[in-house]
C-alpha cells in the first residue's frame, strides 16, 4: 500500500528476514567475518548469539549466498525442544539422506557414508542449527559426536550454532566442556547503536528507490532508536507502521509527532515492548534534510526562528505546540 504511495519498488520494512536488505553494521561485519573464517578452517563449531530480531537469520542467509560457489551441502535445523533421540534422523532428513533403519548406530553409518561421498566429490557439509539454546544437553552431545566423523583427521561435518544469549550459558555449563573446546569462533550480535539505527533505516529506504519522499525529520531517528532499543525487527515494525501512517494521512513529511502516533497505536495493540516515552521526548524541533541550512544559528536574531519553522503549512511542520495540536486532533479522529 504505502510502497505505491511513495513510489517504492517494494516494501522496505518487511518483518520477515531478507538478507538482500542486509545492512552491514559493525557487529554484522564482525560476525560474518568470523563465520567465513571458521568455514575456511572446516572444523568444529561456530556460535552466533543475539537477542531475537537482531539479524541472526539474515546473517545466515547472506552466508549461504556466499557459499553457493563453494559446492557446500547445507542443512538448516530449527530446534524447538528437539530431543537427542530425534536429532540424528532430523539431521539426515535435512541433508536429504533417506534413513530406512531405526537403529541409531546404523543411522550414523548411513550418514557417515554420505558425508564421505560428498568429501570425495569435493563438497563440504555444513549444518546450521537455529534456536540452539533450546537444545537439551544430550542433544548437544549428539551434535558433538557428529563432528567425530572424520577422514584423515579432518571433520566431514561443520556445525554453526545460532541462538539467543542463553546459548552461551548452555555452552559454559561444566557438562558442555567438550563442546566448548570445539568452538573455533563465537560472535554476539548487539542491538544497533543510535547512529546505526539511522543508517539502517536510510539503507533500507534507498534499497527500494527512496529519493526523499517522504522527507524524514532528523528527530525521528533517535526516537525510533529509543523505542526499538536497536532491535532490527522492532525498527522494521515501527518504520512499516510509520510509512503506512504517512500514506493514510497523505503525508510527504514524517516528523516526531508521527512517531508518537504510531508508537501509541502499537502500544495499544500490545505489539510494542520497547522503552516508554515521556512528553519530554517529543519536545523536539523537526528539521528535515535539505532545511538544515535554513535553521538559524544561536547567534541569529530572535525573530527568525519562528518564521523558519512555521512558514510551511504541510502536515508534520510547525512549532512544537502546533504539532501537539495536530497530534491531538488525529487522536480524536481515531477514537
Amino acid at each position: 500500500m504505502y510502497d505505491r504511495f511513495y513510489g517504492f519498488s517494494e516494501e522496505p520494512f518487511r518483518l520477515s528476514p531478507d538478507h538482500h536488505f542486509a545492512y552491514q553494521h559493525r557487529g554484522y561485519k564482525k560476525a560474518r567475518a568470523y563465520m567465513a573464517y571458521a568455514f575456511m578452517r572446516a572444523e568444529g563449531f561456530v556460535m552466533v548469539t543475539g537477542r531475537p530480531g537482531t539479524g541472526k537469520t539474515t546473517l545466515v542467509g547472506a552466508l549461504m549466498d556466499d557459499l553457493a560457489a563453494e559446492r557446500a551441502q547445507i542443512a538448516n535445523l530449527v530446534c524447538s525442544q528437539l530431543q537427542a533421540d530425534d536429532l540424528l534422523s532430523m539431521v539426515a532428513h535435512e541433508f536429504g539422506v533417506d534413513l530406512d533403519v531405526t537403529n541409531k548406530g546404523q543411522q550414523l553409518q548411513h550418514l557417515s557414508r554420505q558425508l564421505q561421498k560428498w568429501h570425495r566429490e569435493g563438497r563440504r557439509a555444513l549444518l546450521i542449527v537455529d534456536e540452539a539454546q533450546d537444545l537439551s544437553v544430550s542433544a548437544m552431545e549428539e551434535l558433538r559426536l557428529l563432528t567425530n566423523i572424520q577422514v584423515g583427521g579432518k571433520p566431514l561435518l561443520q556445525i554453526f550454532l545460532l541462538g539467543q544469549p542463553e546459548l552461551r550459558e548452555l555452552i559454559l555449563r561444566p557438562e558442555m566442556e567438550q563442546v566448548h573446546q570445539r568452538i573455533v569462533a563465537a560472535s554476539h550480535l548487539q542491538p544497533l547503536e543510535p547512529d546505526e539505527t539511522e543508517e539502517y533505516i536510510r539503507h533500507r529506504l534507498k534499497a527500494v528507490g527512496w529519493q526523499g519522499d517522504p522527507a524524514i525529520s532528523k528527530a525521528v531517528y533517535p526516537l525510533i532508536s529509543k523505542f526499538s532499543e536497536g532491535i532490527a525487527r522492532r525498527i522494521n515494525l515501527i518504520c512499516s507502521r510509520l510509512m503506512l501512517h504517512g500514506s493514510v494521512e497523505d503525508l510527504h513529511r514524517i516528523g516526531s509527532q508521527d512517531v508518537r502516533a504510531v508508537v501509541e497505536e502499537l502500544q495499544g495493540e500490545s505489539l510494542a515492548a520497547g522503552s516508554v516515552f515521556t512528553e519530554h521526548d517529543f519536545d523536539v524541533e523537526d528539521v528535515y534534510e535539505g532545511e538544515l541550512e535554513a535553521v538559524p544559528s544561536a547567534s541569529a536574531t530572535t525573530s527568525s526562528t519562528e518564521d523558519t519553522v512555521t512558514t510551511s503549512s504541510e502536515p508534520g511542520s510547525g512549532t512544537t505546540g502546533d504539532r501537539n495540536a495536530l497530534w491531538r486532533r488525529r487522536m480524536r479522529r481515531q477514537s
